[in-house]
This record gives C-alpha cells, structure tokens and sequence, in this order.
C-alpha cells in the first residue's frame, strides 16, 4: 500500500470521506508491523508436507487484506460486495493498485484468519485499571423463523435466550475496562450459560481488582473462584435474596456497568459483528476478529473519566 494514499482526494467533503485515507494508512502501517514479526514465525513452524511447492508472492499482501477486513468494519458499507467493488476497486484504486477480483479476494481472506487473532490479542486490548466489567450478548446468524432451514451454522450454532427473547447462534462473551477498551473476548454457542467457568477463566485471565457483572453473573462457586485470584466479583442482588452491605463506591460504579452495554452497540451497530449475510463459518469468524479490531481505531469510546488517583483509591480489594 503506497504512502501517498494519504493525498488522496475523496468523492465529497464529508468528515468520514476526509478521514478515509488516514485512517486506511494508520492501519496498514499497525498491521503491517505485526504480519512483518508474525509471518517468518509462522514459517518456521509450519509442517512439511513432502510436496514442493512454490512460494510466489500474491498481488495483494496479507497486510493489504486485513486492512481492507478491518477498515470495511468502520466503514459507511453494510454489504461487503458492494465495499470491495464500489470503495476498494474504485475510489481506493490507487491506495491498492494490485487489488484482485472480489471473488479471488473471498478465497485469500481465509489465510488472514490466524493473523487476525494474533494482532487482536496483541494490539488492540486496553490496559488492566483495576476496575472492569463483564457481560455477553447474543449474535443470531439467521431470523428465527429460518432456523430449521439454515444449513452454514448447523451443528456449530444454537438455539439460546437473552432477555429480549430466543435467538439462533452465539453468544459473544467481552470484558472492557472503565475507559471503554476491551480486554478480553471470547465466543461460544448460544447456549451456553454466562458462569460457564471455562469462558470466564479465560476472559479474566489477566485482571485484577473488581469485576462487576450484571445478575446472570450470580454463583458463589464463581464469586469464589475469582477470590482466589484476587478479582472480587460485584453484582446486583434479586429480589429473593437477602440484602447484603456493600460499600457506597461499589454501588455507584456498578450503577455505571452500562458502559459495557454501549460497548456492545458499538460493535454491533457500527462495527459490524452481527449480520445474518454470513455464507461461511470461517468469514464468520475473520470478520468478528476484524469488527473487534476495527473497534480500537473508533475515536470516541464510552468512559467514565476516572483519574488515576480516583482509580487507585476504588480498584484495590
């Protein structure tokens, strides 16, 4: 991708349309880097087949193709078809000059899977504070009247309920610190349950402090396990339950625990990660990796504007 990109001239003198450019190259120069210490890594560890095969260098580059995944998540575009024709192969023509076909593009994305992953969980996760939330939101594949008839997810996704009633799916499990970044993120099916220890141990794998949840979060089994590793969890009571004192900072930071609930609207109703257009499990899941990529790069995130003293004073148990 050309450093002159950034001198390109867009259609109309929108804000968006005039941010294009930077914002392509910031993330081609983030993701380049990671691809240039990730791929001779790769390399060395991959298995010998016994056939010999050349290695010949595509018109597009790995760093090229997840700068298009990504950058498509920010994006006006709804329907990546039309993203990749009108905006990639006609306005940005000159920002990828080799860009290939659409449908030779579709069949080069499935390499840009493990790459994904690997700059997510090493670019775009916030800082630990201290003071996290968790929750999960539903990502139904299809509408529920076409479930029998779905055959892309069947034997991967199902049937599971949330508040607002069933879906067919999965379920996205996130942690996201007091200023709106995420920390950790994992996915299952829609089945499963919240305070499944093993989606819960791998998403609070690396915090410390207090973790407030909502009331599917309720287990002593679970407030005790996360004890022993020094994260105390914090949740609302139901109405049945005893009342219980709780210190008068705790209360009002977990009246603030909608901060993850626009998080999660930002990822589904800007960055994109839930649509039923999906034709594979694998663009499934590079373009969830891609829209939770693609959230770090959103100038404005939702924050409770904590100080550091103000973080230090509530985040030790």
């Amino acid at each position: 991708m050309p450093s002159n990109c950034v001198r390109l001239k867009s259609r109309n003198n929108s804000p968006t349309q005039k941010r294009e450019p930077f914002m392509l190259t910031q993330i081609f120069c983030e993701v380049d880097d990671i691809c240039n210490e990730f791929t001779p890594i790769l390399n060395k560890h991959m298995l010998a087949t016994g056939i010999k095969r050349r290695h010949r260098k595509g018109n597009l580059s790995l760093s090229e193709i997840m700068t298009i995944l990504i950058y498509f998540h920010l994006s006006r575009y709804r329907d990546f078809k039309a993203y990749y024709q009108r905006f990639i192969l006609g306005e940005q023509a000159k920002a990828f000059p080799n860009a290939v076909s659409y449908a030779r593009f579709i069949t080069l994305l499935k390499g840009a899977w493990l790459p994904m992953g690997v700059y997510l969980n090493s670019r775009c996760l916030g800082a630990v504070t201290g003071i996290s939330f968790i929750d999960s939101a539903s990502l139904p594949v299809c509408h529920n009247l076409r479930i029998n008839s779905n055959k892309v997810f069947r034997g991967v996704a199902a049937r599971g309920k949330t508040s607002t009633g069933w879906f067919y799916g999965f379920k996205i499990h996130l942690t996201v610190n007091d200023r709106g970044e995420i920390l950790s993120s994992a996915l299952s099916s829609g089945n499963t349950d919240d305070r499944n220890w093993k989606i819960v141990n791998a998403l609070t794998r690396r915090l410390f402090g207090k973790l407030f949840a909502d009331k599917g979060y309720l287990s002593k089994k679970l407030s005790h396990a996360l004890r022993k590793r020094d994260i105390q969890l914090i949740t609302k009571l139901r109405k049945n339950m005893k009342n219980q004192l709780m210190p008068l900072l705790d209360k009002l930071l977990l009246r603030k625990r909608a901060i993850i609930e626009s998080v999660i609207d930002l990822l589904k109703n800007v960055c994109q990660i839930q649509h039923s257009r999906h034709r594979s499990v694998t663009s499934f899941a590079i373009h969830l990796l891609a829209g939770l990529a693609a959230y770090s790069f959103l100038p404005k995130k939702p924050s409770l504007n904590l100080t550091d003293n103000e973080i230090k004073a509530l985040a030790p148990v």
